[in-house]
Formats: C-alpha cells, sequence, structure tokens
C-alpha cells in the first residue's frame, strides 16, 4: 500500500490553477480508489480552493466529495493571510497549525509518506 500525501498550493486566479487542483483530486481520487492511504493539505494560496470547492455549483465539486474524506486540511496561517480563514472555519476542513501555524510535512516524512506537491 501506498501512503501519499498531497498538497495543494496553487491559487485560484488561472485556468492553469484549477487545473493544477483538479489534478491533485484525481490523484487523490486514484489512490482512494487503489485502497493506498492519502491524506491531502491545501497551504498557501491553495486554502483558496476550499471555499470554491466547498460550492456545490463548482464543476469540480463532484470530484472534491469523492475525496473529501482523504482531506487531512489546510494551513491555519496561509488561511488567514488568503483571507479564507472564515469559510473554512465554517465548513468541516480542519485548519492545521502543528509546526509555527502550518501544517507539518514532517510529520508526513517521518510517517513514510510520499509528498507530491500541485
Amino acid at each position: 500500500m501506498n501512503k501519499v500525501a498531497i498538497v495543494v498550493l496553487a491559487g485560484t486566479e488561472s485556468h492553469a490553477s484549477l487545473g493544477r487542483v483538479v489534478n491533485a483530486l484525481e490523484l487523490a481520487k486514484e489512490l482512494q480508489d487503489h485502497d493506498d492511504k492519502v491524506q491531502i493539505v491545501f497551504d498557501g494560496a491553495g486554502t483558496e480552493w476550499i471555499p470554491e470547492l466547498e460550492d456545490e455549483e463548482h464543476d469540480a465539486h463532484p470530484l472534491y466529495a469523492t475525496i473529501k474524506s482523504n482531506i487531512h486540511g489546510a494551513c491555519r496561517f496561509c488561511a488567514k493571510a488568503f483571507g479564507v480563514f472564515k469559510e473554512i472555519k465554517e465548513s468541516d476542513i480542519d485548519l492545521l497549525d502543528e509546526y509555527d501555524q502550518h501544517p507539518s510535512l514532517r510529520n508526513f516524512i517521518a510517517d513514510g509518506y510520499q509528498v507530491i506537491t500541485f
């Protein structure tokens, strides 16, 4: 069984960024469908995606809903910095502050996860 942590760093500013987040979600779904262990972290500008993807009208919402149980959380510091703290707090996505108000990617590495960024 593979252990993979997917980190979404792409913001919402372009069509290319949408492609990056959709590719991250597709990889998560593929890993999930093969019973691999997968955890997704939204970090940096990637935190902006949570409110977008929570919207049931968004084209990528069905894919997001499929893998949502594998979302480890979103960076607390970055959620504030990118102006989406309130929206994430209102969702059921955890705000991560394991190391200096940021998610600890080191913990994933120490637990044997491969870390992939989008």
